[in-house]
């Protein structure tokens, strides 16, 4: 009888470590790289018997990553420049006031990073427009009403040709729903948003005329101010070879040698500190064993980041106060990865 008794409760035992979690997480809307990871990461993660995620698709991200700090949600996609506004109370999080915001801030911890969009001067040949010196006058789509991607867009277009929103150009913005719509409609006569190398809304776009699409230009990217821009919280450098740079039949990219270079918004799927080391280095380590499958699942998921933990490439450190957890960081290192002291716990 004892025998029996000592055999069920290590059965449950067993059970109850190998069982699979229950998690929830957000992310955004479908076709970019931020979605295309977390479902990934529920499909994995549930195949391996590590958790059945709930995934709630298109959700605002800024209350996402504030559902994780406050423990309300499991994971979320993350645009990195949100946690550093978080921890200062700024931006959206204004409301909270910048001690609120610093201590929810200090609960987010990272998984893994990717490249959310790299931003990039577009217009159709029908518009004859000539490049970044051609844009004084001009109406330029430059992103949604408000924003990180709007804040960027601006700053770019002024580090690039010194014009200014509503001076020296007239900003067109649109939601991210209403953009394609935009582009194509011809209320703007260039456009400059984030893209992914395919881009899905320059496919859709293309229906309607051929398009030209225009490197930061190389003496402006490696300028002091630029390169200073690009190290801002949630941005890194991103330089990808022209021929790489594959945006579809019908669009002609352009660039003075063979180098496509521009700022790219950097993300990660982030989780709260409090979730245990091994959930957190399991979800990890599936992510990392099937990198190759999640770079074959979309066509710009080849050139979305995925894998890459290169501190500046990946956005991580100096002023972006997000860390990774510590259970992401022992399946990175385990994988063979370099992990710097500055993004660990």
């Amino acid at each position: 009888m004892r025998s029996l008794i000592a055999f069920s409760l290590a059965t449950a035992l067993f059970s109850s470590v190998h069982a699979a979690e229950n998690l929830t997480a957000e992310t955004g809307p479908p076709g970019g790289s931020i979605h295309l990871a977390l479902l990934h990461l529920a499909e994995v993660a549930a195949e391996n018997d590590i958790a059945n995620i709930q995934v709630a698709a298109s959700q605002t991200l800024t209350n996402s990553v504030q559902n994780v700090a406050e423990g309300k949600t499991d994971i979320a996609g993350a645009p990195y420049i949100l946690p550093f506004l978080l921890s200062a109370g700024r931006g959206p999080y204004s409301k909270l006031g910048a001690e609120t915001g610093a201590e929810l801030a200090s609960n987010l911890r990272a998984l893994y990073p990717y490249t959310i969009g790299v931003f990039a001067l577009y217009a159709y040949d029908s518009k004859g427009l000539k490049g970044w010196n051609d844009l004084e006058g001009k109406k330029i789509y430059n992103g949604p009403p408000r924003g990180a991607a709007l804040s960027n867009a601006r700053s770019i277009i002024q580090l690039a040709t010194g014009l200014q929103d509503g001076s020296g150009y007239q900003g067109v913005q649109a939601n991210w729903g209403q953009a394609v719509k935009t582009i194509t409609d011809g209320s703007a006569d260039a456009i400059l948003l984030p893209v992914l190398f395919p881009d899905n809304r320059i496919t859709q776009a293309l229906a309607s005329g051929n398009i030209t699409v225009w490197s930061t230009p190389k003496d402006k990217f490696e300028s002091e101010a630029f390169q200073k821009y690009l190290n801002a919280p949630g941005s890194a450098p991103y330089t990808i070879p022209t021929v790489d740079a594959r945006l579809g039949q019908g669009v002609t990219v352009l660039s003075e040698d063979s180098t496509f270079r521009g700022l790219a918004t950097i993300g990660g799927d982030v989780v709260n500190k409090s979730m245990s080391f091994d959930i957190a280095k399991a979800l990890t380590k599936a992510h990392i064993d099937t990198l190759e499958q999640l770079r074959i699942k979309a066509p710009f998921a080849q050139q979305a980041g995925y894998g890459i933990v290169d501190v500046k490439k990946s956005g991580m450190c100096g002023p972006n106060p997000l860390k990774y957890h510590a259970g992401a960081v022992a399946a990175w290192e385990e994988a063979g990865y370099v992990i710097d002291d500055c993004a660990k716990p």
